[in-house]
């Protein structure tokens, strides 16, 4: 198990960015490198939605369409924490963010993100 902590969220114009971070509690940070790492989003009244994913290594990166080329996943072992890097921002992308970890080799299915953070608001006004 890895406790995980976002913050980064904010209110923001259209066409604004925000860096999201995703870090691991101190007592549980050695174990975050096993972990494959995704972000996922829900906006109220929708279902959740997944963002990106990020493997163990950080060698491969996975990104819905909807966010593909404006927001950019990466991940600092060293620190016990993952990041989303957010571009061109647009009202559609107001949710609730949360960062999620799987212990699992390849692309883990959504039942195998197992360990969540709260969350953290992001709200993009036009």
């Amino acid at each position: 198990q890895v406790d995980l902590t976002e913050s980064g969220g904010g209110l923001v114009q259209a066409g604004g960015s925000l860096r999201l971070s995703c870090k691991a509690s101190d007592a549980s940070g050695r174990s975050f490198p096993i972990y494959h790492v995704g972000w996922f989003r829900q906006a109220p009244g929708k279902a959740r939605e997944f963002v990106a994913s990020i493997s163990q290594s950080g060698g491969e990166t996975y990104y819905s369409d909807s966010v593909k080329g404006r927001f950019s996943i990466d991940r600092d072992n060293r620190r016990n924490a993952a990041y989303l890097q957010m571009t061109s921002l647009k009202p559609q992308d107001t949710a609730v963010y949360r960062c999620a970890a799987a212990a699992v080799i390849g692309i883990p299915r959504d039942d195998q993100y197992v360990d969540w953070g709260q969350g953290t608001q992001v709200t993009v006004s036009s």
